[in-house]
């Protein structure tokens, strides 16, 4: 008598096909979304260093660094156009690229743009969008311009200046802001100390998330119409900002609630927060904590939390 072998029927062999891409399908995103934490934890993680080396910074010259210098300064002593990744390069454990700077030039100028390809991992967000490699830039006065033989390395990680006031006190209704309680920690030629930041360092923000330039985000979409002449690496002096506020698909900044210029981040990256991690972005305190804001905070929240000499009340989101 033979033995009966029997087999997978058709149906059968459908059915545990089907089972398994459900599995798959229920599977991937909790793989996405586990991949996604590891990357906003590393993001966050950098933003820790950085402000270590502010401190550090703060330690060995009594104050912190601009966020861009145009004249003389700590670190800056020939005045010329130099940002404050340059100026804290030894404070993140890269001496060797800070021996190779040259601060006797604006950092678009002489052997800097070659400098300036090379890549600073803690200046780089895990989660951003890469385009192609930057070879060339528009010009942003007094900065011609610019082809680089070397491709420039970017940066996802910007300071925060303060806010607009034209852009701010319309949403409000007392408008307290003006031009001499406006800034944050780092502005253009700014000399801040600890103790000039009487709202509270816990309170401060001092840097941002601004994620994937010199690619211009729109929301969650790339611009590819449009050239970034800020931001385009991590030496670029000139991709700080101040925060205005911009419509839900980033199209407009600045405009008031009239125009619907209500976001406070995640809506276009040239002069406004932005991170490519779902539901909000990390931000740096000017006492070295850092934190994950919702992509909801109010405009009013995130312009008092982006001041660091205005008085207001803050609730911690």
């Amino acid at each position: 008598m033979g033995i009966s072998r029997r087999g997978f029927t058709l149906v059968e062999l459908l059915v545990v096909i089907a089972i398994i891409g459900v599995l798959v399908a229920l599977l991937l995103p909790a793989v996405q979304m586990a991949r996604e934490a590891a990357r906003r934890t590393q993001c966050a993680n950098n933003l820790r260093q950085l402000g270590i080396a502010l401190h550090l910074f703060h330690d060995t010259n009594d104050l912190f660094p601009a966020s861009g210098w145009t004249q003389v300064g700590p670190g800056n002593p020939a005045g010329k156009f130099v940002g404050w990744r340059p100026l804290i390069l030894p404070f993140i454990e890269q001496q060797n690229v800070r021996d190779l700077y040259d601060f006797s030039n604006n950092w678009w100028e002489g052997t800097n743009p070659a400098v300036a390809a090379i890549p600073i991992p803690i200046f780089r967000c895990p989660s951003a969008l890469r385009g192609g490699e930057v070879t060339t830039a528009i010009a942003k006065s007094p900065r011609p311009a610019m082809t680089f033989a070397n491709p420039v390395a970017p940066t996802d990680y910007e300071a925060l200046m303060g806010v607009q006031p034209s852009s701010i006190n319309p949403h409000l209704a007392n408008s307290p802001y003006d031009a001499g309680n406006r800034f944050s920690v780092m502005y253009r030629n700014s000399t801040t100390t600890f103790g000039g930041i009487t709202d509270g360092t816990s309170n401060t923000v001092m840097v941002v998330e601004c994620s994937s330039r010199p690619l211009v985000m729109r929301h969650r979409s790339i611009a590819s119409n449009l050239s970034n002449d800020q931001g385009i690496c991590w030496a670029d002096s000139e991709g700080p900002f101040s925060l205005d506020g911009a419509r839900a698909d980033g199209s407009s900044e600045g405009c008031g609630p009239a125009g619907g210029c209500t976001f406070a981040m995640n809506r276009r990256n040239d002069n406004e927060p932005f991170s490519m991690h779902p539901a909000g972005a990390n931000f740096l305190y000017a006492d070295g904590h850092v934190a994950f804001l919702q992509a909801g905070i109010s405009l009013e929240t995130m312009a008092a939390l982006a001041t660091a000499r205005a008085g207001e009340p803050v609730t911690a989101p």
